[in-house]
């Protein structure tokens, strides 16, 4: 009997795949992974046990209509709730991607592309230990959930994203949201690759607005990587726009290690509370063999946020499997 149980569920499960294969594919990812951080290092602040467990798992599913218009959406479960969300429709035309949670803006995902072999030069550190407030300053993209992001197909390598969320977004915005970026990479000149993004932010509660705009170059040659950046918020108030600049190199010793330092700065205009720079320095590195993982940078910002005596530093390593 339970011989006959079994070729029927082999005939069911073949003719399963047999439909499916039809329509669309769907698949389960996620890691296993330890993480070892310390936001904040001989200030006082209490962290709480430096380790914790990964614990987000993506579910994807993907397929094409009749017409040939494909269909993706994806959903990831972290911490046991639904975190990020999204669908996208693409095309030879490109692909827009309507992102439920989650994603960044066109301009948000280029607010520092310099080169790290972990994290950049202003993550990692936060003044009270809890990741959620007393972050560094950086100019980025605004938008957030509920946002259409378009991004084209590769023209002679260059490469253009737009990003646009209406009235009414998370941020309760005064306005709509909108931004866009562009990367080359001349065919011409292998390893280069040129950047540039700008968006118009609205401030929450207020009919004013800022234009964020960043442009930078990267170029890798041999084991190494250099990468130069710029960025620039004008505000309607003088004395809340920012400027900053940012560099990077990284070095693969082999296959397998890469080393990187990082630098990034932010000068605030004229104001009575932020009027010292904000200096960002951080050393990373990455070692892969075979599933594994082991990454990890220490990082360190002296007046965060142009406070004077806001100087932190900070850690964190992350030892992760795929399989």
């Amino acid at each position: 009997m339970n011989n006959f149980k079994k070729i029927g569920l082999s005939a069911l499960a073949g003719s399963l795949v047999a439909v499916s294969a039809h329509a669309a594919e769907f698949s389960v990812s996620g890691s296993a992974s330890i993480t070892m951080d310390r936001p904040t290092v001989d200030n006082g602040v209490a962290t709480g046990n430096d380790f914790s467990m990964g614990d987000s798992l993506s579910f994807n599913a993907s397929g094409e209509t009749d017409g040939g218009l494909g269909v993706a959406v994806m959903y990831e479960i972290d911490g046991g709730a639904l975190d990020d969300y999204d669908m996208t429709l693409s095309g030879d035309w490109g692909s827009l991607k309507f992102n439920g949670s989650g994603s960044s803006s066109a301009l948000g995902a280029i607010d520092d592309v310099t080169p790290n072999a972990y994290e950049e030069a202003w993550d990692i550190v936060d003044y009270d230990g809890t990741l959620t407030v007393g972050a560094p300053t950086v100019i980025g993209g605004g938008g957030g959930t509920n946002m259409f992001i378009y991004t084209s197909p590769s023209f002679s390598g260059a490469t253009i994203t737009a990003a646009y969320q209406n009235d009414g977004g998370a941020a309760a915005v005064a306005g709509s949201y909108h931004d866009f970026a562009i990367a080359v990479s001349p065919e011409a000149v292998e390893g280069l690759t040129l950047g540039y993004g700008a968006g118009s932010v609205p401030v929450a509660g207020n009919e004013i607005e800022k234009d964020n705009s960043t442009m930078y170059v990267k170029y890798a040659i041999g084991g190494f990587t250099v990468g130069y950046q710029q960025s620039e918020s004008d505000h309607d108030t003088t004395s809340s726009s920012q400027d900053s600049m940012a560099y990077g190199v990284t070095y693969a010793v082999n296959d397998d290690f890469s080393i990187g330092y990082s630098y990034h700065e932010v000068e605030f205009d004229a104001s009575a509370n932020n009027n010292t720079d904000q200096e960002s320095t951080g050393i990373s590195a990455s070692y892969t063999m075979g599933g594994m993982t082991l990454g990890g940078a220490m990082n360190e910002v002296e007046s965060m946020d142009g406070v004077a005596t806001g100087d932190y530093e900070g850690y964190e390593f992350n030892l992760s499997f795929a399989f």
